[in-house]
């Protein structure tokens, strides 16, 4: 069945991210103002623009999510909870929280598991969303890592970083959803920048996507 989503709708389930190394201040303030005028569900920048996009978003429907350990996730538990939590002080609504990819595929479930829990409870009430580059992993490896962050009690599984080496495989978030329900949403990202992408992703079981193409994205979808 294809989903059909209005301007409005679509652009309460996409997160506009500026997560770029090089990202000036100038570039946040255009993220930032996009992000009210298109109405987007949050923005996902990096930790050090935290306390200044939380600013500039007061007063709008926009929310503010910020990655942690990312890309690579290799902050130690610790070092992550401790980001974490001063991207809460700082105004995040949302908290995306990198996987430790190495760890997983070396093994370490309990370490994956008791790592994402650990971040969930310093958060309180802010949901975790778990981000992995599922490209590196096989089908039944992103099925038990999904599984490990709906058992931990992340609200949402990322499966791409967007520095992975494909863009998101629709059939992959269909199994997901197919083995998780409703425990755990899904969220598609990397590489996604038109329309019909964002759609496709819709149509195979994603809750929400993430992309630096938010505008252009809104900018086909229809108003009504």
């Amino acid at each position: 069945m294809t989903v059909k989503l209005s301007k409005t709708q679509l652009a309460r389930r996409v997160d506009y991210t500026l997560v770029r190394p090089d990202a000036t201040e100038q570039d946040i303030r255009l993220l930032c103002r996009e992000s009210a005028a298109c109405g987007v569900r949050v923005v996902s920048v990096n930790p050090v623009w935290a306390a200044f996009s939380a600013r500039l978003l007061q007063g709008t429907r926009t929310g503010l999510d910020v990655y942690i350990s990312y890309p690579l996730g290799t902050a130690t538990a610790r070092m992550k909870i401790e980001e974490a939590k001063e991207a809460v002080a700082s105004g995040a609504t949302e908290i995306s929280l990198t996987v430790n990819m190495g760890a997983f595929l070396s093994g370490y479930l309990e370490y994956i598991e008791k790592e994402i829990a650990a971040v969930v409870h310093a958060v309180g009430s802010i949901p975790v969303k778990a981000v992995a580059e599922t490209s590196l992993l096989t089908e039944e490896q992103t099925l038990q890592l999904g599984g490990l962050c709906a058992q931990a009690g992340a609200a949402q599984f990322q499966i791409a970083t967007g520095f992975g080496k494909r863009l998101p495989d629709p059939a992959v978030i269909t199994g997901l959803r197919r083995a998780l329900g409703n425990s755990l949403l899904i969220k598609a990202a990397g590489g996604i920048r038109t329309y019909a992408d964002a759609i496709a992703m819709l149509e195979a079981g994603a809750a929400v996507i993430g992309t630096s193409s938010a505008p252009s994205i809104l900018a086909e979808a229809p108003d009504s």
